[in-house]
């Protein structure tokens, strides 16, 4: 029982230094990136500033992008836990609302708005930044399914939900990268999503006319 009870420990701060080096290197990466700039920055820049070798950088991210994108990571997954924290009486529409515009107000912080800025000014970054929308989609489809439950039906709808969803998420980002908004960002949200309803809306009424 002690020798298992030891182990459990050794484990746990095993973990917990791992955790603690990764958050180092991201933490020593986007300050040398914001500072020089991602091009600027090489890997030995990174390593020297968290103080650990590259081999230590390589075992944690293959590259200096992965590092920058680390925090998209955790972004679909607050979004994710935000969808499974409504309520379950609120409609699909309702929730993907309420938890994107949640989310992205939650990410509105200094660090986030300068990475924006970071990626959008950075050739070989804005191209990466376009793949994170099909991993999107495809998590906040299984999601709302999660919700809403199985089906055919169901689940076509869901994903057709979720494409029109990350769809306009996308334009939005292009959208900021071109003119950031000088208001919050969860005003941007919320004006994202009034144009999106009143879209389909409209597109509705004409294809009861088709019918």
């Amino acid at each position: 029982m002690a020798e298992s009870k030891q182990t459990g420990t050794a484990e746990g701060r095993r973990e917990r230094k791992r955790r603690q080096t990764r958050e180092r290197i991201e933490q020593a990466a986007m300050t040398l990136f914001l500072e020089r700039g991602f091009d600027a920055t090489t890997i030995e820049d990174i390593t020297d500033s968290a103080d650990v070798s590259k081999r230590s950088f390589f075992d944690y991210f293959p590259s200096k992008e992965e590092v920058v994108f680390a925090w998209q990571d955790s972004f679909a997954d607050r979004l994710m836990a935000a969808i499974a924290a409504r309520p379950k009486s609120q409609s699909p529409l309702t929730v993907v609302e309420e938890a994107i515009v949640e989310t992205v107000a939650a990410s509105a912080n200094e660090r986030g708005l300068a990475l924006g800025e970071l990626i959008r000014r950075t050739p070989v970054l804005k191209a990466r930044d376009q793949m994170k929308y099909a991993k999107l989609e495809q998590k906040l489809t299984e999601a709302l399914i999660a919700r809403s439950g199985e089906g055919k039906e169901v689940r076509a709808r869901m994903r057709l939900l979720s494409a029109i969803v990350i769809g306009t998420l996308r334009v939005g980002g292009e959208r900021w990268q071109e003119r950031p908004p000088e208001g919050p960002l969860e005003a941007f949200a919320r004006e994202l999503f009034a144009d999106l309803w009143k879209m389909l809306a409209d597109f509705g009424d004409e294809a009861k006319n088709r019918l």
